[in-house]
């Protein structure tokens, strides 16, 4: 099972780059547009309801194999 490592994003609009560290951790980027939420406990973002996610962010989530 993937553990969470890293929780970002990347807005497509202004270029920001988000990252939530703790649970409910809700960032949002300088123009408003996307943000990520969930720390290392789950992933959780959300943009405009246009297009699909990947027309307004990219994923920048990095994952490790959980030792369990």
């Amino acid at each position: 099972m993937k553990k969470l490592k890293r929780n970002a994003i990347r807005c497509k609009t202004c270029g920001d780059v988000i990252e939530s560290k703790t649970r409910h951790d809700h960032r949002r980027c300088s123009c408003g547009n996307v943000f990520v939420d969930g720390g290392l406990a789950y992933c959780r973002t959300g943009y405009p309801n246009e297009g699909k996610p990947e027309d307004w962010y990219e994923d920048l989530c990095e994952y490790e194999e959980d030792s369990k």
